[in-house]
């Protein structure tokens, strides 16, 4: 499915149209998944929604959406290469992936950002009303680790 958030940029969820040397260079360098391995980026796409963000043909943005497309989701994944920043792209892609939800209704969706706060929040996301019923297995700096068996 296509969408034309503006004139500039068209929106798919079309895998085979994702840059995945792209995706896999600016998520290595993000705070999230620094050093992130090719293999583990092929495989979050395989079992994501995805959304590329596309300027004139090439792919400036992304977004994955990890779901069961009936009752939960979490968004992951998400930005808009430097170049391209403060010019709308990113709300654009928020706004599309809000909308792809829509017709889901799921019961959650849950994302995790550091400084995006303001960005989300436009789009209806909200601290979590009962932060201390959630709970996780946090694997700090999992990239960052040699490979299981190795040392």
């Amino acid at each position: 499915m296509d969408h034309h958030a503006n004139e500039d940029i068209v929106i798919s969820s079309d895998k085979s149209r994702l840059d995945r040397e792209l995706i896999h260079a600016v998520l290595a360098t993000t705070y999230w998944s620094k050093g992130i391995p090719r293999d583990v980026v092929e495989r979050a796409i395989e079992g994501s929604l995805c959304f590329g963000v596309y300027k004139a043909g090439a792919q400036i943005g992304f977004a994955r959406l990890i779901t069961d497309q009936a009752t939960f989701a979490y968004l992951a994944d998400v930005f808009i290469v430097e170049a391209e920043q403060r010019k709308g792209y990113g709300k654009a892609l928020i706004a599309h992936v809000t909308d792809a939800l829509g017709p889901l209704r799921l019961r959650r969706t849950l994302l995790a950002t550091a400084d995006a706060h303001g960005l989300y929040r436009q789009y209806g996301f909200t601290p979590l009303g009962k932060p201390d019923t959630f709970m996780e297995i946090n694997v700090k700096d999992i990239y960052q680790q040699g490979k299981a068996g190795t040392s």
